[in-house]
């Protein structure tokens, strides 16, 4: 007696199930590579302003100019950087900070911080404004402390949650009576709710606007979810 074939709810309910499994995949690759990202601009931030200190201190290079530069370089690498995140952390660092500071906001910020809020930068001696130069080059070279803690964390949450994922698949595959195509299978949906979480953050922030981490996050899932049902349905 042949065995009885699944009805299609029983279809859509699988489906379903393996489309809600999938989304650990999506939320461990998310934490991955914005963990990743962020280690990457740590990186870069520092060396461009080891590099601008070096060259002052050295005489290679007015204090001025090394600031200009640094505030310059440093913004370039955060948007650059920005691009090599998900749509979900870019969201959630525009959240923060929508865009780098401007050379003067850095020169009105570190004169009081370092000469008191009467402090006025144009009247400063040569010393003291070079005091300020040196100070942004300083910052420029410094990540947020919380932030960077913050993603440390996540970081290890990201692992963890691929582990879950890789450790999910294998068991799928391993109960299987067909491995490969089950193999095939797990990496077909899986990969399908990575690109969707992926094109469904955007589309989000494309219609929420920047910094609306909430928004991009509902998006990011509900793509994710939705092109890993796609992909178990068609499979």
């Amino acid at each position: 007696m042949e065995p009885s074939k699944p009805n299609n709810e029983e279809v859509l309910f699988e489906q379903a199930i393996k489309s809600l499994e999938s989304q650990i995949t999506n939320v461990g690759a998310h934490l991955t590579i914005d963990t990743h990202a962020r280690l990457l601009y740590i990186g870069e931030i520092k060396r461009m302003s080891d590099r601008l200190r070096a060259g002052a201190t050295a005489g290679r290079i007015t204090w001025a100019a090394a600031a200009r530069e640094a505030q310059e370089a440093r913004n370039l690498i955060m948007g650059v950087v920005r691009t090599r995140s998900t749509p979900v952390g870019r969201s959630f660092a525009e959240k923060l900070k929508l865009k780098g500071y401007s050379l003067n906001q850095l020169i009105a910020t570190k004169t009081v911080e370092l000469h008191g809020e009467k402090a006025i930068f144009s009247r400063l001696s040569n010393a003291k404004q070079n005091a300020v130069y040196a100070s942004i080059v300083t910052s420029a070279g410094k990540s947020n402390r919380r932030v960077t803690l913050a993603m440390a964390r996540l970081s290890y949450a990201g692992r963890s949650v691929l582990f879950l994922s890789l450790a999910l698949s294998t068991y799928h595959v391993a109960t299987s009576s067909n491995k490969m195509a089950a193999f095939q299978k797990e990496l077909t949906i899986n990969g399908a709710s990575v690109a969707g979480g992926i094109a469904g953050g955007a589309l989000a922030g494309l219609a929420c606007g920047p910094a609306a981490p909430a928004c991009v996050t509902v998006g990011a899932f509900a793509g994710g979810a939705l092109a890993a049902f796609g992909a178990s349905y068609s499979w």
